[in-house]
């Protein structure tokens, strides 16, 4: 099979490799998916360089976790009639060597989820971790039912589903963009209001429209936004932290002690099984009807170290993916 991999980590340019790898095959549990395409994450692109001193699964790695893509072939103790099904696929490199940048894909059965035939390609490469990040942000402390939730980087791939996923579960939803000019570029049937944080006084806005303060805050920058989240959030609120942008990150503990406010902070590689499966079925409902994702760039696998740097750059809005030949 045609696939990319590095066999070191380091710039992309310089550790991404494409050429033939043997094609795999799917062992007991498992499914094979011809992938048709692969979602390029920011943790991706960080196990590639070895952030924060992270290790390779194995000496040789094919990158990427998403993909959508059809199931070809199944292993042992695996329903046959899955062969020709489209699917989309998650964590097929979190914790494994081989994954989705390539012509072929292995991962177990549960981890290729059916994807609607009216549903696109791209959507489902789109689903993996950043929709279920987005989900776990959302739902990992009860249902937002007639709550108030305040998403920070509304535009980005993780922000834009959490925005998505909580006004579909009857949430009011409110947000952040980064500029004023970006203010154009938020769905307002998702988003009730959104306020640009290079405004004067952001939490001033904020807290006009919502003088009680906010129910649940979708965190991407919480070094940039902890004040301005101390200063929106209601009694008994929670932050849920998906990243940050200082490794050693400052809070106003007291004043969010005082305040009863959960600091939830958010690996995707390690949620629970049970919370992964609950995202699994409600993304792939919330599809149906509700869901859409902005595709950025679209590279050939060829172009790959192309599509790493563009995500290391900041990825810009919508979603980096790697067309695979078939």
């Amino acid at each position: 099979m045609l696939a990319s991999w590095y066999d070191d980590q380091g710039p992309a340019a310089d550790v991404l490799h494409v050429g033939e790898l043997p094609d795999p095959v799917p062992g007991p549990g498992e499914v094979r998916v011809r992938v048709t395409v692969s979602g390029v994450n920011p943790g991706d692109t960080k196990k590639r360089r070895g952030w924060l001193g992270s290790s390779r699964p194995s000496p040789r790695v094919i990158p990427h976790s998403d993909a959508a893509g059809v199931i070809d072939a199944v292993g042992a103790q695996v329903d046959a009639r899955r062969v020709g099904q489209r699917v989309w696929v998650y964590g097929a490199q979190s914790y494994r060597p081989f994954g989705t940048a390539a012509q072929y894909t292995v991962v177990p059965d549960h981890q290729a989820v059916p994807l609607p035939d009216h549903l696109s390609d791209e959507l489902g490469a789109s689903l993996g971790i950043p929709g279920i990040t987005a989900h776990r942000t959302v739902f990992a402390d009860g249902p937002v039912d007639g709550q108030l939730v305040l998403v920070h980087g509304v535009l980005g791939g993780v922000g834009s589903l959490a925005a998505q996923l909580a006004h579909w579960a009857g949430a009011t939803v409110i947000a952040t963009v980064r500029r004023t000019a970006d203010l154009d570029r938020v769905d307002p049937a998702v988003v009730s209001h959104a306020f640009a944080l290079d405004t004067g006084d952001p939490a001033t806005a904020i807290r006009s429209y919502a003088p009680r303060g906010v129910d649940r805050i979708i965190e991407v920058a919480l070094s940039d936004n902890a004040d301005l989240d101390n200063a929106v959030a209601a009694q008994g609120a929670v932050i849920a932290a998906y990243a940050t942008r200082t490794d050693r990150t400052a809070i106003p503990f007291w004043p969010l002690l005082f305040n009863n406010v959960t600091l939830r902070l958010l690996g995707s590689d390690d949620f629970p099984a049970e919370a992964k499966r609950q995202a699994v079925r409600d993304l792939t409902s919330a599809a149906v009807s509700a869901l859409t994702v902005a595709v950025g760039d679209r590279y050939p696998l060829d172009d790959i170290a192309k599509a790493h740097d563009h995500v290391d750059a900041g990825g810009g809005h919508g979603r980096i993916l790697v067309t695979i030949p078939q």
